[in-house]
């Protein structure tokens, strides 16, 4: 073993221990209570507390999937999410000369020539990597998004100890089968640490909405990217937050920029941008527009998953229960019974809602953005508990984090619109034939396929 492989073993070897340590205690502690007395609200808000302190002290991989856990609708206990959700991924940044060294691995020594000039002080750092602000040969602003050292293995150990919290999840809360989803946030996470495809997710998004004058998407620079190296025009723009106090036609124009970002791709060539965090874009133009920023946790769906998406939007709407029942059938749930369907049917009411209105409106009235989607997700595990258990496929993780996640944009912008009339824009005249012509010639174009 040579010394840079026995020094990646150690820090992995590392990795496992305090990782196991900090998630294999609240873990027990759980189990035990479960035992012994079953959940209480008072129990389950001292261990989510104790889980969050644990996992606040590892920063990494382990923050950024706990916070997107957290964002997912009953996946796990309301006490849970919410300690979750107050997580912030502050990873203390890499040094000038740490990055000096990381930088060379991935361009060679004479990686400084190949910019006009390089800010060794990141602009923004994150849970797997960190961005600088670098001007291109050409005069161009760059934005240079470098990994951290060994994320592959941390990643590795930090998903192997939320194994551990799903498996005692699903042992003594059975209603909902989180295996599915667990496997997909293994490989979402898997994949943002491939820089390589996160380019071809750029190169997507910018053969999908090309022409959409609401959303700029950056160019990639290959010449200066590697698998942990992604580097692509510097887009400038402000806080959404900071248009919070906009006018009203402002905050509905933002909206709308968010809206055709996200639902356009989906419903015309079956992609959905899984992460709708706030710092995943910015605004441009005081409010033209948006810009997306970061494509690591894309998604790519079979055409029939978007077709069933179709099928219960239009079901709902005509109160066609036989097309309500064939688009949950064509997502893989099987032997689903009539006391099922309805109460899969409170969750859908509630994602189609804005979309089944021909109104002006607000996303949710008085819902607080944290609160989106809970009292639902609330109703449904309640339900479920007499009539399940169900397995939700795992195309639904990433989905439903899209459409919760925008919606408490909407809320915290507090835009009114007409989300059916927009939603209908984005189908426009939808067939499977055609999105399936639409994503292969994107995937293609992105070379994806």
């Amino acid at each position: 073993m040579t010394d840079r492989e026995a020094n990646r073993f150690s820090a992995r070897a590392a990795r496992y221990a305090k990782v196991g340590a900090n998630v294999g205690g609240v873990a027990a502690r759980f189990a035990a209570q479960q035992l012994t007395g079953g959940r209480t609200s008072g129990r389950d808000a001292s261990n989510a507390a104790m889980l969050a302190k644990a996992l606040g002290g590892l920063k990494g991989p382990l923050m950024k999937v706990a916070q997107l856990m957290a964002t997912i609708p009953d996946l796990l206990p309301p006490e849970y999410a919410d300690e979750l959700a107050k997580l912030q991924s502050d990873a203390p940044p890499m040094g000038a000369a740490f990055v000096k060294r990381r930088m060379q691995a991935e361009l060679g020594p004479d990686w400084q020539s190949r910019f006009n000039s390089f800010d060794l002080k990141p602009s923004a750092a994150a849970s797997l990597g960190q961005v600088h602000k670098a001007v291109a040969p050409d005069g161009g602003l760059l934005a240079c998004k470098l990994q951290y050292p060994d994320m592959k293995s941390a990643v590795e150990a930090d998903l192997s100890q939320l194994d551990i919290l799903f498996a005692i999840h699903r042992r003594f809360e059975p209603v909902i089968d989180t295996t599915e989803a667990a496997k997909e946030i293994g490989a979402r996470v898997r994949e943002e640490l491939d820089y390589t495809r996160e380019a071809k997710n750029a190169a997507l998004y910018g053969h999908m909405l090309a022409g959409q004058a609401l959303v700029r998407t950056p160019r990639v620079r290959p010449e200066l990217s590697t698998e942990r190296l992604l580097t692509m025009d510097w887009l400038e723009g402000e806080k959404l937050l900071n248009f919070k106090g906009a006018p009203l036609e402002v905050r509905n124009h933002i909206a709308s920029a968010m809206f055709t970002a996200w639902w356009l791709p989906f419903s015309r060539f079956g992609v959905i941008h899984g992460d709708p965090h706030l710092g995943n874009y910015s605004v441009f133009g005081d409010g033209a527009g948006i810009n997306l920023l970061d494509y690591g946790c894309v998604r790519i769906f079979p055409p029939s998953f978007v077709g069933g998406v179709v099928d219960l939007y239009r079901g709902l709407q005509d109160n066609d229960q036989a097309r309500i029942v064939h688009a949950y059938e064509s997502w893989g749930f099987k032997g689903l019974k009539k006391e099922v369907i309805e109460t899969l049917n409170i969750w859908a009411r509630f994602i189609y809602g804005p979309l089944l209105e021909d109104r002006v409106r607000t996303v949710a009235d008085g819902v607080e953005p944290g609160k989106y989607g809970r009292r639902e997700a609330f109703t449904v595990h309640q339900a479920l508990k007499n009539k399940g258990p169900v397995t939700v496929p795992r195309e639904f993780v990433f989905l439903d984090r899209a459409a919760v996640g925008l919606g408490a944009v909407f809320l915290h912008l507090g835009a009114e619109l007409n989300y059916h009339r927009m939603f209908e824009a984005a189908l426009g005249d939808f067939s499977l034939e055609a999105l399936t012509a639409h994503q292969g010639e994107a995937l293609k174009a992105a070379k994806l396929a």
